[in-house]
């Protein structure tokens, strides 16, 4: 796991040297450049396989002529060194970086197909002469690494983070306030978007090309139903029975690594099943790490439970508190290894620290709540799609629409009118978003509204519903993925994580998996029935995640799925942002503070800070305000 850069289009050594400094806890093992008079790369390295000054980068063609710096794992690597070995390749280190380089050599852009990982890399090509040089730039499947860029002054510069971008001195420290305002509506900024403006992220599942004929961005890899054949219709024991196949061997191959490798314990069903497949695999001597909070916190504390399942598999667990004097000690560098800022991101700040004493790598449950219906808003979206349709049908309201169009209008932006995928975004954006459009716009700073088109909850999904021809719920479960996970969830990962020079894997989030997940039929995953859909339910009583439980039953005593729910992780932030955070709180809330940054509306945040102290607010509003100027004055301000 490492940190890449560039500029494409009119060299500049020193920004580049600039951008890979900015990085150092990205990669503090080693670093690298390449540069002439069309392109720099550079390259800051965590040296996670072939440790040796063999895997330095950028790494080179054996006839100089392809460059590649590379910032991830690729899990499948041996297999595909093997096959090129057969072809009559030869190999000089035993890094999956050479393995990538080789198979762009013999694949040329199909070579992105081939790869199971997590990456983000660029490719400089020299092959075709002088003037017709070309620079790829790739990202994985589920956009698990980062990739941004921007494009100034006839040249593109790119990096694995916005700080790198802005320490090359290139681009403009400016806040994009259409951004700013999605921020604000749903938690996170969603990509291809940053917060910074001018700055875009690669999307994940394609590459961009750039030549003297332009820049082009392409898809290689999508979202698809039934890619395992026959699967829908087999029994639902073969089924589970495939699956403790597949996701063994996602756990097998993610476990390889010349450092130490270790896991995130919760004590839900996901992490603990990872768990148990990686104790099975090395007999059980892993590491594994979940943190508490101090006694009284107002939070979901799962720390004991996952004790007692790192006692039950003989694992070498270490349960980590974190104190309110820890939560203010450690908040500027949570700041700084946010690179954007979003409404969560906390929880994996502190666990990644733990787990960074011990070991270089760990594994993550992520991404079984969202391929196999964890989440308890799935039956919410499904519940609020009926009862949408249910009035959409209404003869009588359909009338009163046709004499009311300007009501008609509202009405279908909160999906009642518009048609089914409008609807579909709209209930799915009602489970999860943080102040909404309409409310955001008002937060945003008065002057700064002209600059934004006011948007719908399904306009601002409108680029995660990937799977139209799916089941509803098969449609839910990429857009949470598309949505939510990658733009929230996987990036404040990635952040947080490499804060600590910690590399996360998640093989649960495997392109195998993903398709081994959408050719399961809905009711293998999510047993409703007349079951409760209360959040808090056991794993038995909800029927979440069906087929993950019933392979966990393999490994898992059956108390645990009497007695346990889907919970999630909460930290305490009420507590701490009334408590020990109330000064900084009151600091960058003020209206001082506020109409200097210029970026929100001094009213409005006065009165979400009072409804907060009052008990009328989420933490998740005031914290997310905090966290934006904090992020403004450490990070865009230099």
């Amino acid at each position: 796991m490492c940190g890449i850069a560039g500029i494409y289009g009119a060299p500049n050594v020193e920004a580049v040297r600039r951008m890979v400094d900015a990085m150092h806890h990205r990669g503090p093992d080693d670093s690298g450049l390449f540069a002439d008079d069309v392109c720099v790369l550079g390259h800051a390295r965590l040296a996670i396989i072939d440790t040796s000054t063999a895997g330095h980068q950028p790494m080179f063609s054996t006839d100089g002529l392809i460059q590649l710096v590379f910032n991830g794992e690729i899990y499948n690597y041996k297999s595909e060194r093997d096959l090129l070995i057969a072809k009559g390749y030869r190999f000089h280190t035993s890094s999956d970086t050479e393995v990538v380089l080789r198979l762009y050599e013999e694949y040329g852009e199909t070579c992105f197909e081939r790869l199971r990982g997590i990456f983000s890399l660029a490719i400089y090509d020299q092959r075709r002469g002088r003037g017709k040089e070309q620079l790829l730039l790739a990202r994985d499947q589920f956009g698990v690494k980062p990739l941004l860029y921007a494009q100034r002054e006839g040249c593109l510069i790119f990096a694995s983070e916005i700080k790198a971008l802005l320490a090359s001195g290139l681009v403009p420290r400016r806040i994009d306030t259409t951004a700013l305002q999605q921020l604000l509506s749903l938690g996170s900024v969603y990509q291809p978007a940053t917060l910074v403006e001018g700055v875009h992220a690669l999307p994940a599942a394609h590459f961009m090309r750039l030549d003297s004929n332009g820049m082009r961005i392409e898809r290689y890899w999508s979202f698809a139903r039934d890619r395992v054949t026959g699967l829908r219709q087999l029994p639902y024991a073969e089924q589970v029975d495939s699956f403790a196949d597949a996701l063994r061997e996602s756990v097998r191959l993610q476990m390889v690594a010349d450092v130490p490798v270790g896991a995130f314990l919760s004590g839900g069903v996901d992490s603990s099943l990872i768990v148990a497949l990686m104790a099975r695999e090395t007999g059980g001597h892993v590491k594994t790490f979940s943190v508490g909070f101090e006694e009284g916190a107002d939070a979901t504390d799962e720390s004991h439970e996952a004790a007692a399942v790192a006692s039950l598999l003989g694992t070498e667990h270490s349960r980590v508190l974190i104190t309110a004097d820890d939560m203010v000690n450690k908040l500027d560098h949570f700041i700084n290894g946010l690179d954007q800022p979003s409404v969560d991101g906390l929880n994996s700040y502190f666990v990644s620290h733990a787990a960074a004493q011990s070991v270089t790598v760990s594994l993550s449950g992520t991404g079984g709540d969202e391929l196999f219906l964890g989440y308890p808003w799935f039956a919410a979206v499904q519940a609020d799609m009926e009862k949408t349709s249910h009035v959409r049908k209404n003869p009588i309201l359909s009338s009163v629409l046709r004499r009311l169009p300007s009501l008609e209008r509202r009405l279908h932006a909160r999906g009642i009118g518009g048609g089914d995928d409008v609807a579909f975004r709209e209930a799915f954006g009602r489970q999860y978003h943080c102040f909404g459009p309409e409310a955001a716009l008002g937060i945003v700073a008065e002057d700064r509204r002209k600059d934004i088109s006011l948007v719908s909850l399904a306009d601002d999904l409108a680029l995660c519903d990937e799977l139209p021809e799916g089941q509803l719920l098969e449609r839910a479960s990429v857009m949470c993925l598309n949505g939510y996970t990658k733009n929230q969830l996987l990036r404040d990962i990635d952040a947080c994580s490499m804060a600590h020079s910690l590399e996360i894997r998640v093989p649960f989030l495997d392109v195998n998996i993903a398709d081994f997940a959408f050719s399961l039929p809905v009711a293998s995953k999510l047993n409703i029935g007349s079951r409760t859909l209360d959040p808090t339910a056991s794993y038995s009583e909800s029927g979440v995640k069906k087929i993950v439980c019933d392979v966990a039953r393999k490994y898992l005593p059956a108390n645990f799925f009497e007695a346990r729910a889907k919970r999630g992780f909460s930290l305490p932030y009420a507590d701490w942002l009334k408590g020990p955070l109330a000064d900084v709180l009151a600091d960058t809330l003020s209206e001082q503070s506020v109409l200097k940054a210029g970026l929100f509306d001094p009213k409005a945040v006065t009165r979400i800070h009072q409804e907060f102290l009052a008990g009328q607010r989420p933490w998740s509003h005031p914290w997310l305000l905090m966290v934006v100027e904090l992020w403004r004055r450490n990070i865009l301000q230099g």
